[in-house]
């Protein structure tokens, strides 16, 4: 007896399952980066790349090499000459997005980035890089008659104003209005007031002799104040010697020991004199931007955000803070200074610790500060550095400023022309940036400006 089987039974019963493994789909890790100044840049740069998504939120389209932005405030540089769109830095990197925004806000428990306008950002990591503001001290109504030297609008401005005085002088009929037109007050004698004080010196004595045929040395004046007891404190007092002496060879007036009571557009009262003056620079001091306050946390020694020995915001282990914005400390237990060499230095280290802790899950180890020396120009051929265990002044120290200047800068093109540009200043003293912009209303100090560094 044969058996077959039932045929509709077959076609009714399934086939078995092919086993089929689906690969798990996963998310890249996103990192936003706030500020792209020197320190932003440098973790940017490190996390180029990579197999992360990374966000750079600046409220400037733009990078700016500040410590040659006196140069175009005294007229020896453009604006373009010291900096770059942000984009064009960051262009080559596939995996990085620029946006240009104001943060206003930290949301810690979504771990979201919250902006003046658009959607909040998420992250996976925070690095804040966002720099500093100067600080006046609770006098913001100040900032007006007296603006910083930390943007390129703030440049201009100064330009705009230098160079006018210079123009209404020449045609003042009054010596002593002359004379309070070509007086210029700058406030604060930290590296950028010594660096301005000594550039609009030089440029003031050129365009007297060259230029203007109604104005003579004696109606010009580069007054220098300082709070405490010697300019450059942060330097050696030898140093600090030095420079007093060549600033007064260039005709600057340094006052020590002048408090500031009271600024306006026409004159300065320190040290209850009052000093009529056609231009007022403000370089007394920093305050860290407002990232405590995102965070919810107390600000320190400036407003800057604690950190530890990797960088993170304390209690808040997505969180890094870095530059003038973070209050780091250093191996000889004191807080790291508000350094652009600090920054770049956190900013490397931070993009390799990121890259290494997302990618591969290696904890970093702590930050080391490796001093490169701290240094400030005075004038033509004069120049200080200070390695801490050694010191240098005169021609070689501007010579060795001047070249680490232009090699800091952000690509070969600016360089160049930087290069070109010094070279021939050097040759024929003559100054390119010269222009005044007739639409004076343009040139208005926001009471929010602040760099990222």
């Amino acid at each position: 007896m044969s058996f077959h089987p039932d045929t509709a039974s077959l076609q009714q019963t399934p086939k078995p399952a092919r086993a089929t493994l689906k690969p798990e789909i996963t998310r890249k890790q996103r990192v936003v980066i706030i500020g792209a100044g020197f320190g932003g840049l440098a973790v940017a740069r490190e996390l180029g790349g990579t197999d992360l998504e990374v966000t750079v939120i600046d409220r400037r389209n733009h990078n700016l090499f500040q410590p040659l932005l006196y140069q175009v405030a005294t007229a020896a540089l453009s604006p373009a000459d010291i900096s770059e769109p942000i984009r064009r830095t960051l262009g080559r990197y596939a995996n990085i997005k620029v946006m240009l925004a104001e943060v206003v806000g930290i949301d810690k428990l979504e771990n979201r980035v919250l902006l003046d306008h658009g959607a909040p950002v998420s992250f996976d990591r925070l690095i804040i890089a966002s720099g500093s503001e100067y600080n006046y001290f609770g006098h913001d109504d100040w900032r007006a008659a007296a603006p910083g030297l930390k943007t390129i609008h703030e440049a201009r401005l100064i330009r705009h104003r230098l160079l006018l005085a210079f123009e209404r002088a020449e045609l003042s009929t009054d010596p002593e209005e002359k004379k309070a037109l070509l007086t210029s007050v700058i406030i604060g004698g930290g590296p950028t007031g010594v660096e301005m004080a000594g550039a609009i010196a030089e440029l003031g004595r050129f365009m007297i002799t060259r230029d203007f045929r109604m104005l003579a040395p004696e109606h010009f004046r580069v007054i220098l104040l300082e709070a405490g007891p010697r300019i450059l404190a942060a330097f050696p007092e030898k140093l600090t010697a030095y420079a007093t002496r060549e600033l007064e060879k260039m005709g600057v007036e340094v006052m020590t020991g002048r408090m500031v009571e009271e600024v306006s557009r026409e004159a300065v009262i320190a040290g209850g004199e009052t000093i009529r003056t056609g231009n007022v620079i403000w370089g007394a001091g920093v305050k860290a931007s407002p990232a405590a306050s995102w965070l919810g946390v107390e600000g320190k020694a400036g407003g800057r955000v604690p950190v530890g020995p990797d960088l993170r915001v304390e209690g808040s282990p997505a969180i890094f803070a870095i530059g003038d914005t973070a209050l780091g400390i250093g191996d000889d237990g004191k807080p790291l200074p508000a350094l652009a060499q600090v920054a770049k230095q956190q900013g490397q280290y931070l993009g390799r610790a990121v890259r290494a802790e997302l990618l591969v899950g290696t904890k970093p180890q702590p930050f080391h500060f490796h001093n490169r020396g701290n240094t400030a120009v005075i004038g033509r051929h004069a120049a200080i550095f200070d390695f801490g265990t050694w010191q240098m002044k005169g021609r070689i120290a501007w010579l060795l400023w001047a070249l680490i200047h232009v090699y800091l800068l952000v690509n070969f093109e600016k360089r160049l022309l930087v290069t070109v540009q010094w070279i021939w200043r050097y040759l024929t003293r003559q100054r390119g940036a010269r222009l005044i912009d007739e639409n004076a209303s343009a040139f208005v100090p926001s009471t929010t400006q602040r760099s990222e560094t």
